[in-house]
């Protein structure tokens, strides 16, 4: 039976995310990129400079880097170990070029993203900033589009409890735990007839992923943005710094690796024989794995930029666009650059996980078991705040399409982790199919958005600039 819901789900994936929303989202980040002068190089000094220095007077919820925060937290997730992993081994090592240049327009993207968020925003009865998508479509396009917001709410709330925010993430930590505690299967359980034996590691880190997800959950956002801001840079920081030792114990190998990317990102055949890595396989997979985790181009991170404690549009997406450089450019292609200098691609038997798993225990100076420990915490971590992050998209979304139903938002809650719960017992590939759809539905009427709007991003950009030349 999963073998044929694998087969279905492939099929509508290779569809969704077929060339036309490719070119969507790559042509969109280049006409931003060009409108915007090429901003991602220009203003990134400054906007690395505002992501940890707040707003004095600023209105909004949370500070912009707990609002950044909270954006990584959804970011920095599965997509930037497991995510990069599948990429590279379906599409080639040439998935990690296209990756970046997806990211690098991607920060135009992302811009653009948090400039509407703060610009269109408005504030609830009760004090809530309420922004995102939804909101800059229905009064930036106008109200006859308000069917477009809606489109994205609902795919906005399926990316949540089927996506992005459950599935992959918790499908991600069961393996990397499974992996280190259990990996011989040695300690099993039979749960339900139709689901198999899984080991008791899979059930006790479910259920106890399940009670921290929902202890975090019932604060709202601003418990949310507080163990944000504490877990993703402290563990982003650890990652980093393992995977530039595993580069540094393997220098002699990375102009080869670079060279090997490079060619196979434009290569019409596989560096290994057959279809893998040919150049539109490549495209695809890079580029649909870089959207998975940086999220340029889906319109999650606008809605907690909404939140920031800010009076400027294009301070605050400054800020948002930095997310997509710490999270693709830097995060993604050590994850990449370790695969492919380590041979983990070319592995047969291995997937997800278990891929990057190898990378590390290959190639840095360690004993396999710390490596693989490392790993397995940087992933349970980055997950988590991931799950966190998703939630509160997820309820932002279901908020607008129900009109801010308090009992359906508290519902699609427990669902949430219970979706969270269950997502163990899945299969790799259909969690990352799964994902990868509901990922493009989002995707689509929020890219409308920012085409039709580039003329307003341009022309705030431009007047803030002639205000402040300093800058």
């Amino acid at each position: 039976m999963w073998n044929f819901i694998n087969d279905v789900l492939t099929t509508i994936d290779d569809f969704v995310w077929g060339v036309p929303l490719m070119v969507l989202i790559l042509a969109g980040g280049l006409l931003l990129t060009a409108r915007l002068g090429f901003l991602q190089i220009r203003k990134l000094p400054l906007a690395l400079k505002w992501m940890v220095k707040n707003e004095d007077e600023g209105h909004g919820e949370i500070s912009s880097f707990s609002a950044l925060c909270t954006a990584l937290s959804a970011t920095i997730g599965t997509g930037n170990i497991v995510g990069v992993a599948t990429a590279v081994c379906a599409g080639g090592p040439g998935a990690l070029f296209w990756m970046v240049v997806a990211a690098f327009l991607g920060m135009a993207t992302k811009y653009s993203e948090g400039l509407l968020a703060v610009k269109y925003r408005t504030v609830a009865e009760d004090g809530h900033s309420l922004g995102g998508p939804f909101y800059y479509i229905e009064l930036g396009m106008g109200k006859k589009f308000k069917w477009l917001a809606k489109i994205f709410a609902f795919f906005g709330v399926c990316v949540g409890l089927f996506g992005i925010g459950t599935f992959s993430q918790v499908n991600g930590i069961s393996s990397a735990v499974h992996g280190f505690f259990d990996p011989n299967d040695a300690f099993t359980v039979k749960i339900l007839p139709f689901l198999g034996e899984y080991s008791w590691s899979v059930v006790i880190a479910s259920l106890i992923l399940s009670f921290c997800v929902a202890a975090v959950l019932i604060g709202g956002v601003k418990r949310i943005a507080s163990v944000s801001q504490i877990i993703v840079p402290f563990m982003a920081v650890i990652y980093f710094v393992f995977a530039v030792i595993l580069i540094c114990c393997n220098i002699t190998k990375v102009p080869a690796a670079f060279a090997t990317i490079v060619t196979a990102a434009f290569s019409p055949k596989a560096i290994t024989g057959g279809a893998v890595g040919s150049m539109l396989i490549a495209m695809q997979k890079g580029v649909a794995r870089g959207i998975f985790s940086n999220e340029a181009g889906l319109g999650s991170a606008p809605i907690a930029a909404a939140a920031a404690q800010t009076n400027s549009p294009v301070r605050q997406g400054l800020v948002s666009m930095t997310g997509t450089f710490i999270d693709t450019i830097i995060i993604c292609t050590l994850t990449g650059l370790s695969i492919v200098l380590t041979g983990a691609w070319q592995v047969e038997g291995l997937e997800g996980v278990q891929v990057t798993t190898y990378a590390f225990q290959h190639g840095l100076p360690f004993p396999a078991q710390f490596s693989s420990f490392i790993l397995m915490l940087c992933l349970v971590f980055f997950a988590f705040t991931t799950i966190l992050g998703w939630d509160y998209y997820g309820e932002r979304c279901l908020e607008y399409l129900l009109n801010r139903n308090q009992t359906a938002v508290k519902t699609y809650r427990w669902l949430y982790i219970i979706c969270v719960f269950i997502g163990p017992y899945m299969t790799v590939a259909a969690v990352w199919n799964i994902a990868d759809i509901f990922n493009a539905l989002m995707a689509f009427p929020n890219l409308i958005a920012l085409l039709a709007l580039n003329g307003v991003v341009r022309n705030e950009t431009k007047d803030y600039f002639k205000r402040h030349p300093e800058l």
